[in-house]
């Protein structure tokens, strides 16, 4: 199990990428949250199984890229405090 941590710079809010994410995120085994930044990025934590992680990480790419400008990825230990999938403001 990993946890990984990332935010997308872009045109990221305001064109449902919270939503994308938590519908992408319910195909898999995967806990955490995605929740809009002051900044105009969007935060993702999500922890589960690594090559989940992946292909969770290139699932949101691919049905977000044309609104992604670039992400900023972080790879931890699980710290286990989710019991699912969130929208956070």
């Amino acid at each position: 199990m990993q946890r990984v941590e990332v935010r997308f710079n872009g045109h990221v809010q305001g064109v449902g990428f919270r939503y994308t994410t938590r519908r992408i995120a319910s195909r898999w085994p995967i806990v955490g949250y995605v929740e809009n930044q002051a900044d105009g990025s969007v935060f993702l934590v999500a922890e589960g199984v690594h090559s989940v992680l992946l292909e969770l990480l290139d699932a949101i790419i691919e049905q977000m890229a044309p609104n992604i400008r670039s992400q900023e990825v972080n790879w931890y230990a699980p710290n286990n405090q989710f019991s699912d999938f969130e929208i956070r403001r």
